[in-house]
């Protein structure tokens, strides 16, 4: 099955991919990590003046893998699939301000609790916000959370559906800069992706990013479980990043060299909203497999 966007889909992630490219979202991560949430905040005001906060309500979930890939392929700081994914749907309208969302027991932590306007456990706002936790990646800043609010399946399922496109847009960002590295790179006066081992890496990973796209649309259109367009977009998000370390090298490794931005990400947002081993047992549950 061919999936193709209608020039209203397209013309929106251009307008996104415009916004986004000239908003210095890299500055606003940053900032984000070190608690500056100022940056921040001025992006999600345009992003939300853009439609981005509404699209789990007054769109169809394409549209929200789209906003979703871009998000994640600039490294969009907040807690953008609890405000815009999940709670949209559980509450029944679309969320004004900043919100996020505790799920126990696969989301145990309220995403940027200390800047959300609103703070909820399940469909219950929170009773009481408790300490900040450390993530592997700096700008997901995690924060316990007392309540009881009860969960809502198909707003878990779009949740889960826009970390997957998160994780394809990360996926998609690490392996473009990947390549530009390697042809810009010089070892033994020659550019190191040049050599056939850093070529077949770089293949296996555009392979694995364009089998999980397929996943991720078909996800959004109904065709497919969420559950399987998470596995397929986090497995080539973490090949995309552990290719990518190890062709940029030692560089690779240092916090100051953007490219760590999307490795941390990646490797939070593979176990956010459940991991893979509760994706794939909810799989096989579905095909009847014990």
């Amino acid at each position: 099955m061919r999936f193709e966007l209608d020039d209203d889909q397209r013309d929106f992630a251009a307008a996104l991919e415009s916004l986004l490219a000239a908003a210095a979202p890299v500055a606003a991560a940053r900032a984000w990590a070190d608690g500056d949430h100022g940056p921040g905040l001025k992006l999600w005001a345009r992003l939300a003046d853009l439609g981005v906060c509404s699209l789990a309500t007054d769109a169809t979930p394409v549209e929200v893998c789209l906003a979703f890939e871009a998000l994640g392929r600039h490294a969009v700081p907040g807690p953008w699939v609890e405000s815009a994914a999940y709670l949209p749907i559980a509450l029944g309208h679309e969320v004004e301000g900043v919100a996020t969302v505790a799920l126990p027991p696969h989301v145990p932590f309220a995403l940027d609790a200390d800047v959300a306007d609103l703070v909820y456990v399940g469909d219950t706002p929170a009773e009481a916000v408790g300490e900040m936790l450390v993530s592997v990646d700096r700008t997901r800043r995690l924060f316990e959370v007392t309540g009881a609010g009860q969960p809502d399946r198909a707003a878990f399922d779009l949740a889960v559906l826009a970390t997957a496109a998160q994780l394809l847009g990360a996926g998609e960002r690490v392996l473009t800069d990947s390549v530009t590295y390697v042809k810009q790179r010089k070892q033994f006066g020659r550019e190191i992706g040049s050599y056939q081992a850093i070529k077949h890496a770089l293949a296996d990973v555009r392979i694995a990013l364009d089998f999980a796209r397929p996943l991720v649309l078909g996800a959004a259109l109904g065709e497919i479980d969420a559950s399987a367009a998470k596995l397929a977009a986090g497995d080539a998000a973490y090949l995309a990043s552990r290719t990518g370390l190890q062709v940029h090298g030692a560089i690779g490794y240092t916090a100051e060299f953007d490219l760590s931005l999307w490795l941390t990400k990646i490797r939070a947002l593979r176990t956010a909203w459940g991991t893979p081993a509760f994706h794939r047992a909810r799989i096989l549950q579905q095909l009847g497999v014990s």
